[in-house]
Formats: structure tokens, C-alpha cells, sequence
């Protein structure tokens, strides 16, 4: 099943939701970056999450980042969504390994510790929207619930998950994020809840077959659903040598001048997908030439 993004509606529009898929895109994070499996199950659902908030974006041109910044030996992570199901994002230490949790599952709370989350949107505006939460749980759905409610004022309820395998490749990840509206009935809220309890896995009910629709009607049992959107959904990096060679001809001629002294090739690493650049000693000298500081 290729990864999308379903929105939906419930309840007459008392109720808006999300859910996606997203074995594909967590696979393709895990194999850019090579992270261990509680590393591809932290970054993984940040990237599900980040992409669904993505989702809510309404601009063509707005941009949605995550920012964890934790104590954890993670240390932090960086996830970037657009409205287009576009999303990318790396760990700042791909490599943790950590004993499996009271639980018997993989300990995403520890891997990445104790901190805060920044939430920026740049809406095209003179400032981007920044807000910033604690970490309540540093499971990231629970976060990320914390989240809609205080700063946001939605009350919210996020579903993330990301199941892998023994050969440390994803094998289930996807998720969902159901929101009320101010204007909710009292008896919409209860009933909702009530199907909440009942939902105590996303790769569970992945692993049994369901798409992301029937993942929305099963959290909303006895809701009119209608369904408004499908969203295809990818791991996306638009980094490139040209946009790579535009940021160094930023750093200014001093610098520049230190690295063609050298006499040797420099590397650029792209944090969100890993890839390497080699600029030559004369290609440094071009940019050298364009940069004007």
C-alpha cells in the first residue's frame, strides 16, 4: 500500500480528522539516515505526526517544522512537513541503542528524554508562528496532543506508530490525529472518548490490514465519516549542489578564501537526508567569485 494522508470529517463537522500510512516514508527516513530501531521509531513518529500537521497547512507555499530539543541521548530531532504530504527529518544521534522498555517495547520515552518541543509554521508572514510545549510524556503522540490543547486550544487526541521489524526495516508505521470543534456537543465529546479507549494500537490495527480510511471509521464508530481528501505521502528532500553552493557563497570570502587555501575538497552533509556534497578546489573558486562578502 503506497503512503497517503486521508482527512475527514464527523459528527457534522463537529469532529475533523486525520490519518495516514506510512510504512514507505518512516522506511525510507530509517534507510537515509541508517538510525537504530528505537531511533526510526522516535523519528518515525515525529515525521507521521509532522506530516499530518502538514496537512492542516493552507498555504501552497507554508512550511510546518517539529523541533524536539531533549536530554535523551537522541539529543533532539528535527522533522519539516508541507501541505503536500512532503515531509523529512533526522535525529541528531541516529545511532542510540537502548534496552527494551518495562513494557517489553522499544523505549522511545528514554531515547529521547526529557525536554521541550518547538512547533514553527511559516505561513508566508512577516514572523512564523513559533510555539513551544514540555514534553509530557516524550512518546511524541502524547506530546503532540499536549500540544493542540495548550497552544492551540483544540482538544485533540494523536495516534502514532511505528512497528519494526527484526531485520530492523519498517514493518508497520502510520497514524491519526481526531479533532473536536469548539461548537462539539457534549454527547459527541462522550462518545468519542468512549471509542478512544478502545484504541490501543495504530500498528496493530495496521498489521490487521487497515487503510487509513477504515482506521478513521473504526476511532469513529457511530459518526457519519466523510471523507474530503487523500494526500499521496513521501519521505522529501529538496536539497540539491546548487542550493548547497548558494549557502556557501553566503558564508563570505574570508571564509571561502580558507577553504581554496587548503587545497582540498570540502564535503557538505544535507542533516535531513544525509547526502554528501563534494565541492573541488576550483569549483570553490567560482563560488569565490559570486560571493560578495
Amino acid at each position: 500500500m503506497k503512503d497517503y494522508i486521508v482527512r475527514a470529517t464527523a459528527a457534522n463537522a463537529q469532529i475533523r480528522a486525520f490519518a495516514c500510512t506510512s510504512r514507505e516514508t518512516v522506511e525510507a527516513a530509517r534507510a537515509h539516515h541508517d538510525t537504530t530501531p528505537v531511533a526510526t521509531a522516535a523519528l518515525g513518529r515525529l515525521l507521521i505526526g509532522g506530516a499530518m500537521m502538514g496537512a492542516m497547512l493552507k498555504g501552497e507555499k507554508d512550511v510546518l517544522t517539529l523541533q524536539v530539543h531533549a536530554s535523551g541521548p537522541l539529543q533532539g530531532m528535527t522533522v519539516t512537513a508541507d501541505a503536500f504530504g512532503h515531509v523529512k527529518g533526522y535525529v541528531n544521534n541516529p545511532y542510540v541503542d537502548l534496552p527494551l522498555n518495562a513494557k517489553g517495547k522499544l523505549d522511545v520515552a528514554g531515547a529521547v528524554g526529557v525536554g521541550f518541543m518547538n512547533v514553527i509554521k511559516d505561513l508566508g508572514l512577516k514572523e512564523p508562528y513559533v510555539g513551544q510545549t514540555v514534553l509530557q510524556t516524550s512518546e511524541i503522540a502524547e506530546d503532540l496532543t499536549f500540544y493542540f490543547a495548550t497552544s492551540e486550544q483544540v482538544p485533540s487526541s494523536v495516534g502514532l506508530g511505528v512497528l519494526v521489524g527484526k531485520d530492523y526495516h519498517v514493518a508497520q508505521a502510520g497514524g491519526f490525529i481526531i479533532q473536536l470543534m469548539p461548537f462539539a456537543e457534549d454527547k459527541v465529546i462522550d462518545k468519542l472518548e468512549e471509542n478512544l479507549k478502545d484504541v490501543d494500537s495504530v500498528t496493530k490495527l495496521l498489521a490487521e490490514g487497515l487503510t487509513p480510511e477504515q482506521l478513521l471509521e473504526r476511532v469513529l464508530t457511530g459518526f457519519d465519516v466523510e471523507f474530503t481528501d487523500k494526500i499521496p505521502m513521501s519521505f522529501y528532500c529538496d536539497c540539491s549542489k546548487s542550493r548547497v553552493e548558494k549557502v556557501l557563497i553566503s558564508v563570505g570570502k574570508k571564509d571561502l578564501q580558507e577553504m581554496i587555501a587548503d587545497g582540498k575538497p570540502i564535503e557538505v552533509n544535507c542533516h535531513f537526508c544525509n547526502t554528501n556534497y563534494t565541492f573541488e578546489v576550483d569549483e570553490l573558486k567560482e563560488i569565490y567569485k559570486k560571493s560578495r562578502a
